[in-house]
């Protein structure tokens, strides 16, 4: 009798710890399945469509400018909706074309193909377009918001914050969202939201659809970095409710499913949906990731292998160039090749996480006074982003100054679901 008195006493305890360890559920299939199998993309068509209208109009007048940007814009359309690179690439072309045809005099053409170098990481040629567009004058505001954007991703922050004193007003969605932007930047998550959700207040009274989409995707974002997960996931579902074939969507329920409910299988599900359709090469390293998770190195090897063979494709240019020097950075006899795309980052957008890439290469190939000296100059204190403090951490550790790293490990566990299990486990060993 004792001993099951005992037992009796000791269940509770397990079921609660049971529970405990077992991340809550939050997805469900149910909520999802139906956006998963799309068979006619009416937005995608549409823009199909539309390419085909300007493209023959072209045929028949290929030096009317106006054409040329309809048909720029119903590429970049393809592009999104569908990752194909030669979709962006043709889009520039055209833009080209036409900001030549205009003497490079229109500012609309001129930050039409500014954004698209954005969507390259083409940020210092995006801005020579957008300081002639700014010089110009026509639609001033339009190409103030798009310098703050770019000088936020050249790392030129005294700059960006400038361009968004200028176009300072609460009630302008445009201003709001890179109000939110820049509080993310400076590390205020709280602040990042509250802009964010008052953007959506406007968005929702305007009712434009893919305006709203935008502004679910990026919250539920921010609400993921925060922890609040539910609330995640049910802004990821909006925006596929007014667009089911948003792969982005789609993939950060399958973020959630993987990190938060550690299902890799059914993340893997919604992964292979999504890419019937859309093509996009970071698709591939997701994959990799969930499949080294789950212990599956042949699936694991498949994935990068795939991935290697989209790099192939010289169209992305330097796209891709924190994965490629992330990766070749593990690859000892890869080591010069990883240092020449970290530096090419630092040429291209001089910021903190461009010089942790370099230092971190550093770190990976054994040169650990090179990766300090980086980190203490460049990086420390100037990003709060969770993966660039955990390389900060791992060097920290292995340089002796484990005070840093410990608090630094502190809080990158306050961050495991936006770095993921596979990182998770490695923060626990620091």
């Amino acid at each position: 009798m004792k001993l099951l008195n005992q037992l009796i006493l000791v269940m509770p305890l397990l079921i609660i710890v049971s529970c405990h360890d077992r991340p809550s559920k939050i997805t469900s299939s149910d909520d999802y399945d139906g956006y998963l199998e799309i068979k006619d993309n009416e937005m995608l068509q549409f823009a199909m469509e539309d390419f085909k209208f300007w493209e023959k109009k072209l045929e028949k007048e290929p030096d009317q400018f106006p054409y040329l940007a309809k048909a720029a814009a119903s590429q970049s359309q393809i592009f999104s909706r569908t990752g194909h690179i030669e979709a962006l690439i043709k889009a520039e072309e055209n833009l080209k074309q036409a900001n030549v045809l205009t003497k490079f005099n229109k500012s609309g053409y001129l930050r039409a193909l500014a954004r698209n170098y954005i969507s390259q990481h083409r940020f210092k040629e995006s801005l020579e377009l957008l300081k002639k567009a700014e010089a110009n004058g026509e639609a001033l505001k339009a190409t103030q918001k798009m310098l703050f954007d770019v000088y936020l991703e050249l790392g030129s922050y005294q700059l960006a914050k400038s361009y968004l004193d200028k176009i300072s007003d609460d009630s302008d969605f445009d201003y709001l969202i890179r109000l939110s932007k820049w509080s993310d930047h400076r590390g205020n998550l709280d602040a990042a939201i509250r802009y964010m959700e008052q953007a959506k207040v406007i968005a929702e009274s305007s009712n434009v659809p893919p305006t709203k989409q935008w502004v679910y995707t990026n919250l539920a974002d921010y609400y993921g970095h925060a922890g609040n997960i539910q609330a995640s996931y049910t802004h990821y579902l909006k925006a596929l409710k007014l667009d089911p074939s948003d792969a982005y969507a789609k993939k950060g329920i399958a973020w959630i499913v993987y990190s938060h409910e550690k299902n890799a299988d059914e993340a893997l599900r919604i992964l292979n949906a999504v890419t019937k359709n859309y093509n996009a090469p970071d698709y591939y390293l997701l994959k990799a990731e969930i499949a080294e998770y789950k212990q599956d190195l042949d699936l694991k090897n498949e994935q990068l292998r795939l991935y290697d063979l989209a790099m192939q494709n010289k169209l992305y240019g330097d796209m891709y160039n924190k994965y490629n020097a992330l990766l070749l950075a593990e690859e000892n006899e890869s080591a010069s090749l990883a240092l020449k795309i970290a530096n090419e980052e630092i040429e291209n957008r001089p910021t903190a996480q461009s010089y942790d890439l370099l230092a971190w290469t550093h770190f990976k190939n054994g040169n650990l006074d090179r990766a300090l000296e980086i980190v203490e100059s460049y990086v420390n204190e100037k990003t709060f982003e969770p993966e660039v403090l955990y390389h900060v951490a791992e060097i920290y550790k292995s340089t002796g100054k484990i005070d840093e790293s410990k608090r630094l490990k502190k809080e990158l566990l306050e961050s495991t679901f936006e770095l993921g299990p596979l990182m998770e486990k490695s923060i626990h060993k620091i």
